[in-house]
């Protein structure tokens, strides 16, 4: 038995705790970025991925239009953070609704270091940041999707292990629905398939 959910008959908030109770769990985008007058702005997103290797471009969606967006658009730059489990509290508390032009770096305590590339500071603590250039914004429904291209990234040596990230020494926190988050645990390994090796489906083998 399933229960059915009509998105038609649901208000939006409703369908949205669904949606993100679902889509889970979602690797949060923490993202930097500076004003047009010069104000340095954080803030987490969990609507992230990968939208191309060549060129290197990821994705964040703003859902409504929050100071990253608009800075975004107003200088064609941002980085984005990776948001470890040490920095659980500090990464939530940049998601408060803040004043428009109050700085999150200001606000939380959170030290910066000087990208390479690009104008908006990396979170100095964040093991890995991707400084990016706006390729492209996209308008769907209440959500702006935020294409950048990666002309950077830094990593933090402590996180390497024969010069790749290692998840075990990442630890990467996730968004689930509700104030859920998550950590990661139970990595499993599993090499993908070549036809040449099919043995048929995995319940029969």
């Amino acid at each position: 038995m399933r229960t059915d959910f009509d998105p038609a008959a649901m208000s939006r908030n409703e369908f949205y705790k669904l949606l993100t109770a679902t889509v889970v769990p979602r690797p949060i985008a923490w993202v930097s970025t500076t004003s047009a007058d010069g104000t340095h702005n954080l803030a987490p997103h969990s609507f992230f991925t990968i939208a191309s290797v060549a060129p290197p471009v990821v994705q964040f969606s703003s859902v409504g239009r929050k100071d990253t967006l608009h800075n975004v658009e107003a200088t064609g730059q941002f980085v984005v953070n990776f948001a470890p489990e040490g920095l659980f509290e500090q990464i939530n508390d940049t998601g408060t609704d803040f004043p428009h032009g109050v700085s999150e770096f200001e606000a939380a305590g959170i030290a910066t270091e000087p990208s390479l590339r690009v104008k908006p500071p990396r979170v100095a603590a964040s093991p890995v940041a991707l400084e990016c250039e706006v390729h492209s914004t996209l308008r769907i429904g209440d959500g702006t999707v935020v294409f950048g291209r990666v002309v950077h990234a830094a990593v933090s040596e402590d996180v390497l292990a024969d010069g790749h990230p290692e998840i075990s020494r990442l630890k990467p926190l996730s968004r689930l629905g509700k104030d859920e988050w998550a950590a990661v645990s139970g990595v499993r390994e599993i090499s993908r398939i070549r036809h040449a090796d099919w043995r048929g489906p995995a319940g029969d083998r």
